[in-house]
Parts: structure tokens; sequence; C-alpha cells
């Protein structure tokens, strides 16, 4: 969350570094974006590609249209333009003999983010994206190569804000900073234009004449012009939320793609599964919002959850995960097998002969009257960049006395001028780690309000203009002049959408798995007077429901720790196997 575009770099960058300096760092690290290979590396590649050839000036790949994997130059050249919707173009560089188009997109077979043409007679070997992937692990070394350079290259892309779609909107239209935080959780390049002081963007809100309700203008990387769209409609103009063939049978269905699905994802799909994920928001989860991890084994240094989840989103593809953002599930089929979940707004179901349920928790919202007025324009749930550099110089509140909490008051007290902390216990030593608690006590521009709350928020359609808080101690009310609130008040358990699988939960709403699972039906056997008898066996992430598996934030008796999940969804695999491999036979005949 905390760190710029350099999150997705590779080792060698630091984690968190200055905007100025992921610059250099990009030039300085030009030989690793633009590499080129060597003879016995194009070799190599021959076997996994086919070899097309251009004319002279004919466009080879286009913005928001091309689906093409990883070109290798053999003859003449690739002249490759950044591109941004509205006909802008900015020169990048020309592709020669040895070298190769592509980036991040490309490995999971996504429209290109810029223009390719032919420089001269043009001879080129297309690696398509499957064999792209079956390149990269086939040869190690050549494929870290590939895979840091197309890193590289996004990583220019966001920091130039050119290849993505372009938002046209007034400054401080909620729907903007949407828009804008889908984009950025995601990693995807993207541009903000306002009218008042860009001629494009006027001349674009002359000809559509939108009403207030159909702002703000979106223009996809192919030019087409979008009003007031959904984040699903953004992701299908980039490919994020592709057509999913419901005749497929998935081996593993992955709901929510945090640090927990991502784990299961990168090794299901590594030990050979058929995976898909569906996420709702953003790959990396509840996580992402963490400036700074400094307790995850290998990291002396912390590493922030953007970066943690972007490094393992990158080598999901790299394994042939299919990722679907956003794309919410909607209900999951158990009474048929294959398994079904069934996408959320549509009848489409998804077949699966197991699914994990990774879904982890929704933001808590505190009862305030006018509390959705203000999302988006005042409130806000999640602590990243676009956020920080909305709330620069001012006082701010923060609501909340966990780790993500104590980890977004820091981020966040480097750009505001102080940051008004708000827990409602007496201290945060139940609630928080100890390095963390210790860092907020020296941190000049915290200060922390214990046993207090908000109780009302004021405002016009502008946005959050005041904020009363009260003391439960004391009874003491006091208004602050603050037009940013963070939130950070815990979640409760994504999971109504399981009551129709019914699914065993505990009293909060948690899933019960393995021995919890045998326990919760021995009780309530007993209270039916009913001796248990031959209880079904079943695995210690595996559900009430057979096939269906729980991992992460969502299971109830979990470790709510980034590392707890990702050990789960390791785990998980094993068991996932172990059910393929005992289903009976008529299971099999169906799948």
């Amino acid at each position: 969350m905390a760190t710029s575009p350099s999150e997705l770099l590779p080792e060698e960058t630091p984690d968190e570094p200055t905007p100025s300096t992921d610059t250099f760092n990009l030039e300085q690290r030009r030989h690793q974006m633009f590499p080129t290979l060597s003879a016995a590396d194009i070799r190599h590649m021959h076997r996994f590609g086919h070899v097309v050839c251009f004319k002279n000036g004919e466009m080879i790949f286009e913005a928001g249209k091309t689906s093409f994997g990883l070109m290798l130059v053999l003859k003449g050249g690739i002249e490759v333009n950044r591109y941004d919707g509205l006909g802008n173009t900015s020169y990048v560089t020309t592709h020669q003999r040895g070298q190769f188009s592509g980036e991040v997109a490309q490995l999971s077979g996504r429209p290109a983010l810029g223009n390719g043409h032919a420089d001269g007679d043009v001879e080129v070997l297309v690696v398509p994206s499957e064999s792209l992937r079956q390149l990269l692990v086939a040869h190690a070394e050549l494929g870290e190569r590939i895979v840091r350079a197309l890193i590289l290259r996004r990583v220019g892309l966001i920091e130039q804000a050119s290849g993505g779609p372009v938002i046209v909107g007034l400054r401080g239209h909620g729907r903007i900073h949407t828009l804008q935080t889908f984009l950025q959780a995601n990693g995807y390049p993207h541009l903000v234009l306002d009218p008042e002081h860009d001629q494009q963007a006027a001349d674009l809100m002359a000809h559509y004449q939108p009403v207030a309700d159909e702002l703000p203008l979106v223009v996809c990387p192919d030019g087409a012009v979008k009003k007031n769209p959904t984040v699903v409609e953004i992701g299908r103009c980039l490919g994020m939320l592709p057509e999913l063939d419901t005749d497929k049978v998935w081996d593993v269905i992955v709901v929510g793609a945090g640090p927990a699905g991502l784990a299961t994802a990168v090794y299901a799909a590594s030990e050979g599964l058929s995976v898909l994920a569906l996420e709702t928001r953003a790959y990396g989860g509840q996580a992402g919002a963490s400036a700074r991890i400094e307790n995850y084994l290998g990291f002396p240094t912390g590493v922030s959850g953007r970066a943690l989840a972007g490094r393992a989103y990158v080598q999901a593809m790299k394994f042939g995960v299919e990722v679907a953002i956003p794309a919410p599930a909607g209900r999951l089929v158990c009474d048929t097998y294959p398994l079904q979940v069934e996408m959320c707004g549509s009848l489409q179901m998804l077949k699966a002969k197991t699914v994990v349920l990774s879904c982890g928790a929704r933001y808590r919202r505190p009862s305030l009257a006018n509390l959705k007025q203000f999302e988006g324009k005042g409130v806000y749930y999640w602590a990243s960049p676009v956020e920080a550099k909305l709330c620069k110089t001012e006082e701010i509140i923060l609501v909340g006395g966990g780790n993500s909490a104590g980890q977004a008051a820091v981020f966040l007290s480097g750009y505001a001028s102080k940051v008004h902390m708000l827990i409602r216990k007496e201290s945060l030593s139940s609630t928080m780690s100890s390095y963390l608690i210790e860092r907020i006590q020296a941190t000049p521009n915290i200060e922390l309000h214990t046993c207090t709350e908000i109780v009302a928020l004021e405002g016009d359609e502008d946005g959050l203009k005041q904020v009363r808080v009260r003391n439960a101690k004391t009874d003491e009310e006091c208004d602050y002049d603050v037009c940013r609130v963070f939130l950070f008040i815990g979640a409760d358990p994504n999971t109504g959408w399981l009551a129709d699988c019914g699914v065993d939960v505990d009293a909060n709403g948690f899933i019960r798995t393995g021995f919890d699972v045998t326990k919760s039906q021995c009780k309530a056997n007993f209270a039916n007077g009913v001796y248990p008898r031959d209880l079904p066996s079943r695995a210690a992430l595996e559900t009430s429901v057979p096939g269906v598996f729980a991992i992460g934030d969502v299971r109830a008796t979990s470790t709510k720790r980034v590392a707890a999940a990702v050990g789960e969804g390791a785990a998980v695999v094993s068991q996932i196997h172990q059910f393929l491999a005992n289903l009976p036979a008529d299971k099999l005949v169906k799948v």
C-alpha cells in the first residue's frame, strides 16, 4: 500500500523507494528492462513459438486490442509507443534483433498497453502466453530475466501514467477516487484529467455532454469512452475480467485473492492443477492495506502488503493461474458435482472439482446516519498513496486499534500534519503488536485518543468538513475541522453468500473446518439425543461440505496474520490432492 509502483520490482530494489528514486532506478536498470538475448537463448525460445513476418510500418500490436504473449525480434525492429486512448503517443524504444516486446499483461494473454509498428521488414518469433509460461518454467535463468523485464516495463508505464485508462472528471469527485484506488490497487497505469485544467478533457466533456450521473468519463486503452463505469466495466475493458468458460471444470476455484488465496493458487498451479482465482476488489485483500509488515519471515527490513501481493500475483500468472477481477462470488452450489460457483450479478455458473474459500472479511462500518454520503469523499477504509496525497499537510482522524490501523497511522503520518488516532479501549496493548505501539509513541504527529469514538459527520455535497467525537469516560464532545477520516475498525467474515450451500459456520460467521466441524456435529447430535457414529473424516482445512476448503481470516480459529494465511494456503493444496485422489468412480465419470 505505501509503496510506489516499484513494489513489484525484484528483490534488489528497495521496497519503499521515493518517486524520484524510482525514476533513477528504472533508468539505471534500462539494460534489464530491454535486454538483448544471446544466440543460445534464442535457440531455446524457438521451440516455444512460431515465426511471423511484417512489412515496414505495419501495425504489429495495438493498445487495448492485441493479445500476443511475447514477440522476439529476429530481423528488423519493433518501434514501441505509449498510447492513452485519446490519441496521444510517445516514443518508448525500438526493439532490435534479440530483444522482445511485452510487459506483465502478456503473461496472462491480456491486451497490450502500447502500440508496436514494424521498423523495416520485420521477422519475429511469436511466443503465445501459454507457451511463454512454459518457457519461464522450463528455462529458469532465462525466465528470470524475461519476467524481470516485463515487471520493470509495467513499472515504467505506471511511472508515466500511460497505457491504461484515462479518467476525466472534476477534481474531488467521489467516483474518481473509487476508480483510482481500484486501478492503483491492481497495479494498472492510469491518468486522471480535470476538464478545468486540460483542454483534451474539456473537449471530451463538450463532445459527450454528460449529466452529473454520467461522470466521470473513462477512456479505455482501445479508445472506447464509458460514462460513469462500474469497476466491472473497467475490468472488462482492461481484460482483468475475462470471459470465463462455463463448460470447463477447474481443479480448483479459489474465492478471494488475498495472501491465503494467492498462496493456494501459486502452489496448486505449480503442481499441475488448473486454478481459477476470483477476487472482488484487488489482489492482496486486506493485507494490501498494510503499509509495512515487519514480522514476516525473510524480510528483516519489512515489506509492504502491496509489494508482497504484487510479487505473488505475478508468480500466480507465471504458473498459469486465471485471475478474474472484479469477480465477486454470489452463491456456492454444493448439491451437485462438480461444485458450482455462481458469479454475483449474473447467472454464470463456474464448475470446479474443489473450492477453496479464502474470501476474508468485509470492512465494518460505524452506525453513523450519513456515513455513506461521505464514502470516497472524506471517509476511507483504505490508506493507499492515492488517499495519502489527498491529506497532505492536513489534520486527519484515523479510527481503530489493530495492526492495520497502526500501520496506516504510521504511513499517513508521513503526509498529514497530524493524525488523531481514536480507539474505544484504554490502551493499544491488547490489540496491536508492541513494535507498532512503540513506533506510534515515537511519531510526534500521531496523537492517541483513548476511550473515544466518532458520533457525527458534517459536510456538504463537496465532501466531509467536520467530525464530532466523544470521550466515553467524560462524555465530553469535541469538533474537529478535518476533511479525511480513515476507518480501520475491524471486519466481519464474508460468508453470507454461503447460506444456500450449508457450509457450517460458528456463532460469529467464521467457517468451521476439520475437527471443529466434527466437534460441532457431535454437539448437535448429543443435543438431539443421538450418539454420533462413523462421522465422516475430513482434512484439517476441509469444511462441512466435501471438497470445499476454508483458509485464512475467514476460517474459524485461524491466526489472523499474513504468514499464517500463506501457510494455510500452501497446506491446503496437499489436502486437495488427497481429496481428488479419493474421489469415487461415479464422481470421476461425471467430471
